[in-house]
């Protein structure tokens, strides 16, 4: 890692602009990033000012033209040398994801291993963006239709996942024919610097011009600027609802097209079949792993009132067994929450929810000593609550779980989908007909329902996003790519006639 950032420092002068090899100081303010692990500074980036973005934009949309003329079976050659290069820094970069991010270093490397496994992915899909063929109702006609690439692809990531869902889009945008311009969280844009320096090899070895891959560090003006950007042709943007409700009616004003995966509010069921033994390493991974703030993490636990008491002593027992401390220290499995606010805004949080009529039964407390001067280690919570309670309709980044008691599974799958979120859902039951119930379309209404796994760890093999103010976007897998292009309806007359839709007549 340390070689890596001295790479990062040393070839980019610590630049917030970057079109692929050319890495610019950017003219805007000097951020000064600290770690979350041990508080220590990781270095200073100077961001892009409007100037610089758009100066960026001009030279992406010139090689969105180079880039769309090449055959899809090449741009994928190209993505699969860059999934070969992030397998050579694998262990560097998912070091640098933990120690800027906070989250464990088994984490971080599988943060790693979703970039070279969408990599894989989006190389297979390179020779299969398929259209499909429709029979004319005109005699000696054709009809097909074909996908296009749309041409610069905008991308905001949020630092929890500080590379992988840049990957998610990027990979896809790529074989799909599109040139990408990433805004990373200004939180974590180390991370995104040194991608960038990865993709340069690649560019390199291929004689491949500036501008398919390119960098904008930047607070939300630069956010704002690609939202009303007409030269941004689909803006994928993961983050708050907040924040995804402004880039809508941003883009929306200027009928572009937008990706949005915002926010989630997970819950699992546990019925009274559940197998305790399978779910309880799920729940607390789904509650505790990346400190909460994964937008998949278990946020409520909705429990069979016959295994309740059960179920509640065991968590109670579980979390005193986590151990918390230094994210690249592998016996350790909760890390530090990213910053003060993000410390600030747990126990706040929590103050609410007891103000609320919410129990705490273990954790509302920060972890001090000499290897926690980060000030941001926190005791991951739990609070007995009730399902009316009105916190329970908000999401906080935060090892917060909330456990709500259910008599039946209506009144659960009720409690479940009664937020304004729809991103992630579990279902932890041995009754075959309560998982089909959950899975029916009057079961769980988020975009990810999951039967004895909990909330987290999704594959890239299949579309990733969620409903309601999770914001409907998808990304990664199954048919993902085809929000990275334009459909296009084709009817070809090969005869020597020209007979009209419908019948109609019309001779001249």
């Amino acid at each position: 890692m340390k070689e890596l950032l001295q790479r990062i420092k040393k070839e980019t002068n610590n630049a917030g602009v970057s079109t692929g090899r050319v890495h610019t100081t950017g003219t805007g303010d000097k951020l000064t990033i600290l770690s979350p692990v041990d508080g220590l500074e990781i270095g200073e980036v100077y961001a892009a000012s409007q100037a610089d973005y758009e100066a960026v934009v001009k030279t992406a949309r010139e090689a969105a033209i180079f880039w769309r003329n090449k055959t899809a079976p090449e741009r994928g050659e190209v993505v699969r040398q860059f999934g070969q290069k992030l397998r050579q820094h694998k262990q560097p970069l998912g070091e640098l994801v933990s120690y800027e991010m906070g989250k464990s270093l088994q984490e971080g490397l599988g943060e790693v291993q979703e970039m070279i496994d969408i990599c894989d992915f989006a190389v297979g899909l390179s020779r299969q963006l398929y259209g499909l063929q429709m029979h004319s109702e005109r005699p000696q006609h054709r009809m097909m239709e074909q996908w296009h690439p749309l041409g610069v692809v905008g991308i905001i990531s949020a630092f929890n996942f500080p590379v992988a869902v840049w990957s998610w889009n990027t990979a896809l945008a790529w074989v799909c024919g599109n040139v990408c311009i990433w805004k990373p969280s200004e939180k974590t844009p180390f991370t995104a610097m040194a991608c960038q320096l990865i993709f340069a090899e690649v560019l390199d070895e291929n004689d491949l011009p500036e501008g398919i891959s390119n960098l904008v560090v930047g607070d939300r003006v630069i956010g704002e600027a690609m939202a009303k950007d007409k030269g941004i042709d689909l803006l994928s943007a993961t983050g708050s609802v907040a924040m995804g409700k402004s880039v809508a009616v941003n883009v929306a004003a200027r009928l572009g097209k937008s990706l949005l995966e915002l926010g989630g509010n997970n819950a699992i069921i546990l019925t009274e079949s559940a197998d305790l033994k399978q779910a309880i390493p799920a729940i607390v991974f789904g509650a505790v792993g990346t400190c909460g703030q994964r937008c998949t993490s278990t946020r409520r636990l909705i429990v069979h009132a016959s295994v309740y008491d059960d179920l509640k002593e065991r968590l109670v027992k579980a979390y005193g067994q986590l151990k918390i401390g230094d994210p690249l220290d592998s016996a350790n499995h909760v890390g530090p929450l990213i910053d003060h606010d993000a410390v600030e805004k747990y126990f706040a949080t929590i103050k609410e929810a007891e103000a609320q009529g919410g129990d705490v039964l273990v954790g509302n407390a920060q972890v001090e000593g000499d290897v926690y001067d980060s000030g941001c280690y926190v005791l991951p919570t739990l609070i007995e609550a009730k399902a009316d309670m009105p916190i329970l309709q908000t999401e906080t980044f935060a090892p917060i779980l909330y456990l709500v008691k259910y008599e039946t599974l209506e009144e659960a799958i009720d409690i479940q989908n009664k937020v304004p979120q729809g991103l992630s859902s579990a279902i932890f039951s041995l009754n075959l007909r309560q998982a089909e119930q959950f899975l029916s379309a009057n079961g769980s209404d988020c975009g990810i329902a999951n039967v004895n796994i909990g909330t987290s760890g999704a594959e890239i093999g299949g579309a990733f996003g969620g409903e309601k103010e999770t914001g409907g976007g998808r990304e990664s897998g199954s048919d993902a790519w085809k929000t990275y292009m334009r459909r296009q309806t084709c009817t070809i007359n090969y005869g020597t006639e020209l007979p009209l839709a419908q019948g109609i007549k019309f001779e001249l």
